[in-house]
């Protein structure tokens, strides 16, 4: 789900600066024409320097120091309308705004500087997210897929949160998961797990034995790179999805992880009743359990990180996720994200306090074997 920029939108930024250019233009050239015609004993002349300083904002250090040229050479004007440059109230008038103009230049070097770092930080942030968490297919077997990922850092564009879809033998496995922490400092734990579950996830394997195995490699990466002043602190919580190409089921391991929303037409959604195991990494070798749901075509399952549903609004009310999504059960998964970004940030007032990711996994209609009944062990919310 990105959002492309057209021609149109390129050319306008240009357009606007541009427009903008002939705001300080005008502004030296009524300041001047009032004060030539005003009496000796009103002086404009000082009100030049907003001029300079407004062009930064929307223009370079060149732009810059021309407005400040120009508004010094304006100065010079107005001087020798009122009798001549050679007083000294003409002078220090000039020199100082010489000197703002000299200054405010300076400011807008150092601040185009800064941009273009930020802006450098920004395309390595999006970098390392294309890296490590590569954007998922719209279609893979008998899914459509889409996903939403908001980071709670500044400027960062991954966190702590992750996911990753795969294809094996027969189907298809999904793992979403949540590392301890937000931000960089979660990014490689965060990694590690997505190696070691692409690494894995395409062997034929039963899914419990893929959540021990990404539990090992937490457990080896805590004992090798934890603080000490962080000892027993490293973990994270992962669901493990798999998706029969043929079977209308869901096989499901939880590492301590929220339990999925599984959308069906007409407004119903599904709480799967999981049997989770602890986070991976908090007990070595933990048994792990193997949850089984109906997955019918039509329905669409929403898995999401933790982020999402701690969002708090205002009054520290926690995002209803449940009561939301009932009403988008009949979109499509694109839909169904756009909904939750939006009504999301506006419910956490437009930025979440801890990283938050989602992904809409919608099963196709293709020829298959039909189970009897609907999903087993769950709790049902219906609208009305």
């Amino acid at each position: 789900m990105r959002m492309r920029l057209g021609a149109g939108g390129v050319r306008q930024p240009w357009l606007s600066s541009h427009a903008l250019l002939l705001l300080p233009v005008l502004l030296i050239v009524v300041i001047t024409v009032v004060d030539v015609n005003s009496p000796s004993s009103v002086h404009l002349g000082p009100a030049l320097v907003i001029a300079p300083a407004l062009t930064p904002s929307f223009a370079g250090p060149r732009t810059t120091a021309c407005i400040g040229a120009l508004a010094v050479a304006a100065q010079i004007f107005i001087g020798l309308k009122h009798g001549g440059i050679s007083t000294m109230n003409h002078v220090v008038q000039i020199i100082t705004l010489a000197v703002l103009s000299v200054m405010v230049v300076v400011y807008s070097a150092v601040r185009e500087r800064r941009q273009a770092q930020l802006a450098q930080v920004r395309t390595v942030a999006e970098a390392a997210q294309h890296v490590l968490m590569w954007p998922l297919p719209e279609q893979i077997g008998p899914l459509r897929i889409a996903s939403l990922y908001l980071a709670a850092e500044d400027e960062a564009q991954i966190g702590g949160d992750l996911y990753a879809v795969t294809q094996y033998e027969g189907g298809v496995r999904v793992m979403i998961g949540d590392v301890r922490g937000k931000g960089l400092a979660a990014i490689g734990e965060a990694a590690l797990l997505l190696g070691s579950f692409r690494e894995s996830a395409h062997r034929h394997i039963p899914l419990v034995e893929l959540a021990g195995l990404l539990d090992q490699s937490i457990t080896r990466y805590a004992a090798d790179m934890e603080p000490l002043e962080e000892a027993g602190e490293r973990f994270a919580t992962a669901l493990l999805v798999e998706i029969p190409d043929r079977d209308p089921v869901t096989r499901m391991t939880s590492c301590g992880h929220p339990p999925p929303l599984l959308l069906s037409p007409g407004q119903a959604v599904t709480i799967p009743s999981l049997h989770p195991s602890p986070p991976l990494g908090v007990h070595g070798g933990a048994e792990h359990t193997l949850d089984v749901f109906s997955f019918e075509a039509g329905d669409t399952l929403l898995l999401y990180t933790d982020g999402v549903m701690e969002a708090r609004d205002a009054r520290g009310r926690f995002y209803p996720l449940t009561e939301r999504v009932v009403h988008w059960t009949d979109d499509s998964p694109e839909a169904l994200m756009h909904h939750l970004r939006r009504d999301l940030l506006v419910h956490a007032g437009g930025r979440l306090g801890d990283d938050a990711a989602l992904i809409a996994l919608h099963r196709t209609a293709v020829e298959r074997r039909r189970h009897h009944g609907r999903t087993v062990g769950a709790d049902v919310f219906r609208h009305g």
